[in-house]
């Protein structure tokens, strides 16, 4: 064998052997933003609440204002609204529940488990069905709420749906002026101390107090939730 041949392959023989394929598990759940956007983890170390607001305090001030919430909603109504008609439509609503925020669906026969592909066939459903009655614009809660429900397992407001949420006037269709109007008022509710301004350790407290109701509902019954739109309250 010529040594134009014999070196290389003495040089791959002599190479150490590949590192081994570490492969590392995340958390699966996201923070559903209040306006029912989905952040993931990236890393086993990522703060999807604190991406989300670094993300909408747009001047990087600390601070979240409410033009900053409204300027952040309107990023993702662009987002929500693919075929640009100034409105979220039924069809995009289902594209939203079914494919990019699949963990909000309530029944557990739907919802997508940890790594599982989207291979649900999204429904034909028959106007009057149930699953029909699901979709329309002032549904989508669960026959009793019973603890947190959906995105309120997710995100800092208790909103199973919170872009349906924003459809005020029930027509089955979100238009950008009602996605603001929906961004106004949420700010306000997560706006407790009146301050005028949203921090994101005030946030993280809320955030903490959601952690921990989803923790205690896997150990113990709840009763009866009634609390829609409201913030989840914080723990003294």
């Amino acid at each position: 064998m010529s040594p134009a041949i014999l070196l290389p392959l003495l040089a791959v023989a002599a190479a150490p052997a590949e590192r081994p394929i570490n492969v590392v598990g995340h958390a699966w759940a996201p923070f559903i933003s209040p306006m029912g956007e989905p952040f993931r983890a990236r890393t086993a170390t990522d703060d999807t609440l604190a991406r989300w607001f670094n993300q909408a305090d747009r001047n990087h001030d600390g601070q979240i204002t409410p033009d900053e919430m409204k300027a952040d909603a309107d990023r993702f109504f662009a987002t929500l609204d693919s075929d640009g008609d100034g409105e979220i439509g039924p069809e995009e609503l289902i594209h939203y529940e079914w494919e990019l925020a699949p963990d909000i669906q309530l029944s557990s026969r739907l919802k997508r488990q940890p790594g599982e592909a989207p291979t649900i066939k999204r429904p034909e459903l028959a106007e009057d069905s149930p699953d029909a009655r699901r979709y329309r614009r002032g549904d989508g809660e669960p026959d009793t709420l019973i603890g947190l429900q959906g995105a309120a397992r997710y995100g800092l407001l208790n909103m199973p749906e919170p872009v349906a949420a924003a459809d005020a006037d029930f027509n089955r269709a979100i238009s950008r002026a009602e996605f603001e109007a929906a961004a106004f008022a949420r700010f306000q509710l997560l706006d407790t101390g009146h301050r005028g301004s949203l921090t994101l350790a005030a946030l993280e407290a809320m955030w903490t107090s959601v952690l921990a109701k989803v923790h205690e509902r896997k150990h113990r019954s709840e009763p009866i939730d009634t609390r829609v739109g409201e913030p989840v309250p914080v723990d003294h």
